[in-house]
């Protein structure tokens, strides 16, 4: 084993007893859940203790519920009536504590969930920057809405209100920038949030419960910890959460919809599973598209929702696409987080290495080979990524989100093929097209755009920029995650309107000039 930095080694577990409750920093005195990974710190492999955090219960969870509901009382608490300004001042002093926690936050990304250590910081430093994006975003939403609107004889000032009590529970492959592309608008916007972290990922949190409590008025965010089934649960049986907001499976999401007595009441903001295709044409460039294909499928060990999860290739150039893809993945080095130049790094699930031979088993009785010379190769906390060829319907590989590191490969004569797949999933967020010709590639586009939400001409799927609108069809999301539509999604239109003529006319006037009410208020932000 090789010798790990001082700065990154852990010296001793962090014990997490704290907890967010309604503005203060409490101490759990209950049972709690020790945190492994999956990285060994010893010459003889064993997972290294990282710390515990607490396991709560359903008490736990319904007194930070009653938290939540109070300090959104209805619409009529601090923070939904609070000025756009002095919620933006909130976000703003948080976004500073944040960046101090930078190097404690990176080093446990890397030990929890075996990120990189270049793909930690970038995940940190773009979370930063979405909150600072958001903030501005926000600036933007609210001088839209700053001014009066004549219509038929009715004035009307049309802006964007909170929804009520948010239940968001986040992700273990992006337990940062994901989870606070749910908890940053949801706040901002005026709501008030019980959040969830992931069961990986979880202690990297613990250095920024101190901005989360100095920054925001009492419950306008408690976070807890513990199983779904014990905290989670319980709070959607109240029938008091007015959005769901979460990142994840699908099933997870139905089971929790599933408890609320009340569904029509309950808004759904849902990023979910994929099965992202790569469709590689004849004319496609190769290099390029080995090259994306390989970042795309096996970038964090496939364990991204737009990780392409399976690749169709024509027939004409499969000998060739699948010779120089598997010499590529061959080459590809694992190692421990911090190392440099590595690419593939232990799993943070201890179960993932054998669902992942299951699904090599499966397609290797139904007719599959593994084409790559590494495939498969087992280590304490790892399997080398497979390359499976070729793969057919009857296959688990094909229809299940395998989320790990195995890459399944098919060829097609016929484009329909794919395209016929494709509509028949119970999936829809992207494809990765790869080609040149515009006489085969400008319809191709054109129908794809009706079976996913983002076609990407030759580069692999991805979410980013946060810009851009990130959303999928059928099981793949419910709402639109991107910096505009995440204020939109966490918000509905409201507005106050009177009959244009002099006595309301006046009215309006004064309550303009006196400053008195924060929604009918036309002030500048800078």
């Amino acid at each position: 084993m090789k010798m790990i930095p001082g700065n990154i080694i852990i010296k001793e577990p962090l014990h997490q007893k704290e907890y967010l409750l309604n503005g203060e920093l409490k101490i759990w005195k209950g049972e709690t859940a020790n945190v492994f990974s999956s990285i060994s710190s010893t010459e003889i492999y064993a997972p290294t203790l990282l710390g515990s955090v607490p396991n709560m219960n359903e008490a736990a969870a319904l007194e930070a519920l009653n938290s939540s509901v109070k300090a959104y009382n209805n619409g009529q608490g601090d923070w939904p009536t609070m000025k756009v300004q002095d919620r933006i001042k909130c976000m703003e002093k948080f976004v500073v504590q944040m960046k101090a926690t930078r190097n404690e936050v990176v080093n446990l990304l890397m030990w929890e969930i075996g990120k990189t250590l270049p793909d930690s910081q970038k995940e940190f430093d773009r979370t930063v920057e979405y909150i600072e994006d958001t903030i501005q975003g926000y600036k933007d939403l609210n001088q839209k809405g700053n001014r009066f609107n004549t219509v038929q004889g009715i004035n009307a000032m049309i802006k964007r209100s909170p929804l009520g009590v948010v239940l968001c529970l986040g992700p273990y492959n992006y337990p940062l920038n994901e989870t606070f592309s749910l908890l940053i608008p949801a706040i901002i916007m005026g709501n008030t949030v019980l959040f969830k972290p992931a069961k990986f990922g979880v202690l990297l949190l613990a250095p920024l419960l101190k901005a989360f409590q100095s920054s925001f008025p009492k419950g306008v965010i408690n976070i807890l910890y513990g199983r779904g089934r014990e905290v989670a649960a319980p709070i959607m049986q109240s029938g008091l959460v007015t959005v769901l907001s979460l990142i994840g499976n699908s099933k997870s999401a139905i089971a929790l919809q599933d408890l609320h007595p009340n569904k029509n009441k309950l808004r759904l903001i849902l990023g979910l599973e994929a099965k992202n295709p790569a469709i590689i044409l004849p004319d496609a460039n190769l290099d390029l598209a080995v090259s994306e294909c390989i970042s795309g499928s096996l970038s964090f060990n496939g364990q991204r929702c737009t990780a392409l999860k399976i690749i169709y290739v024509h027939e004409s150039i499969a000998a060739e696409f699948n010779k120089r893809f598997s010499e590529k993945v061959d080459a590809l080095k694992f190692g421990n987080p911090w190392e440099e130049n590595v690419f593939l790094t232990p799993l943070p699930e201890p179960d993932k290495p054998n669902y992942i031979q299951e699904l090599i088993d499966d397609a290797k009785v139904n007719g599959a080979s593994i084409i790559n010379k590494r495939g498969g190769e087992r280590m304490d906390n790892y399997i080398f990524p497979a390359v499976l060829f070729p793969i057919n319907k009857k296959m688990r590989v094909y229809h299940e989100e395998q989320f790990g590191p195995v890459v399944p490969i098919l060829t097609f004569k016929d484009i329909q093929e794919p395209l016929d797949d494709m509509a028949a999933s119970d999936y829809g967020q992207q494809v990765s097209l790869f080609g040149k010709d515009i006489t085969t590639v400008a319809p191709l586009i054109d129908v794809l755009v009706n079976l996913v939400c983002r076609v990407n001409l030759n580069s692999s799927c991805q979410r980013g920029p946060d810009v851009f609108p990130f959303t999928g069809r059928k099981d793949s999301a419910v709402g639109t995650l991107s910096i505009h539509d995440a204020l939109r999604s966490f918000s509905i239109r409201t507005f106050v309107a009177s009959k244009d003529n002099d006595y309301n006319n006046a009215i309006l006037q004064e309550l303009l000039d006196s400053k008195k009410s924060n929604f009918i208020n036309t002030d500048y932000i800078l």
